[in-house]
């Protein structure tokens, strides 16, 4: 399973944490998934997975690379959004369920959270990653752009101008306060990216495993964590 990568292996040490506790192969669900850079590793495993994602290139991309793999038996592709799971997923049938870089973009991140959680078993889990506003003020700032990091700032959701890409951004306490109205309890939070985008290039292509190790070491410490680009959140439904 794909792990060492310095801006991944926060989430795939947690997901690792996640699968050994279940001891069994589980079925998992990635929303928003795309050509499968999560969905595959978990299929290699021995897990089960549905991605969903609005994409049928992305899909399409998917359904070659979990063939390449040899697990295209066990990674199924849909085309459709995180709001209508409901419609695509049966209610109550998923183990562990995938939420990365989404809940920015989508126009209601309170219904994707509460499909997604709707498509949980009692116990299971959900993986969720957030741009974290923080960071993209601190990155706005350290380059010189102080009116588009006050505008950051001052911002009910964390969106800059009309250009922003994101809808909006995070901090842990607002990202833990959706889950929960959705029904989630929030277990763990951690930084993805504490250090990985500030440090030379160079670095990152030298020492790539004391670049993750660094980031695994920081990763749910305050204040690094809560400087990093992404919060990921292990979340499960009662």
């Amino acid at each position: 399973m794909e792990s060492s990568a310095p801006r991944t292996a926060v989430v795939w040490r947690v997901l690792r944490d996640e699968l050994a506790r279940a001891a069994r192969p589980l079925n998992a669900l990635d929303v928003g998934g795309g050509t499968g850079g999560f969905a595959v590793p978990l299929a290699q495993a021995g897990h089960t997975v549905t991605v969903v994602d609005p994409s049928p290139d992305a899909l399409a991309a998917l359904t070659r690379r979990a063939a390449e793999a040899g697990v295209g038996e066990r990674v199924r592709a849909v085309q459709g959004d995180g709001d209508g799971l409901a419609d695509l997923v049966e209610p109550r049938s998923v183990d562990l369920v995938l939420c990365h870089s989404l809940l920015e973009v989508v126009d209601d991140p309170h219904k994707v959270v509460a499909a997604l959680a709707g498509t949980l078993r009692p116990g299971g889990a959900a993986s969720v990653v957030v741009a974290n506003r923080a960071a993209a003020v601190l990155a706005r700032a350290i380059n010189g752009h102080l009116a588009a990091a006050s505008l950051l700032v001052a911002s009910p959701d964390g969106r800059g101008d009309t250009r922003d890409r994101l809808r909006r951004r995070y901090d842990a306490a607002t990202a833990t306060a959706l889950l929960d109205e959705c029904g989630l309890t929030v277990e763990q939070v951690h930084g993805v990216r504490v250090v990985a985008d500030l440090v030379p290039g160079t670095v990152a292509e030298s020492e790539p495993e004391a670049l993750a190790a660094f980031e695994l070491a920081l990763a749910g410490t305050p204040p690094y964590r809560d400087i990093a680009t992404q919060l990921h959140l292990l979340a499960r439904r009662a």
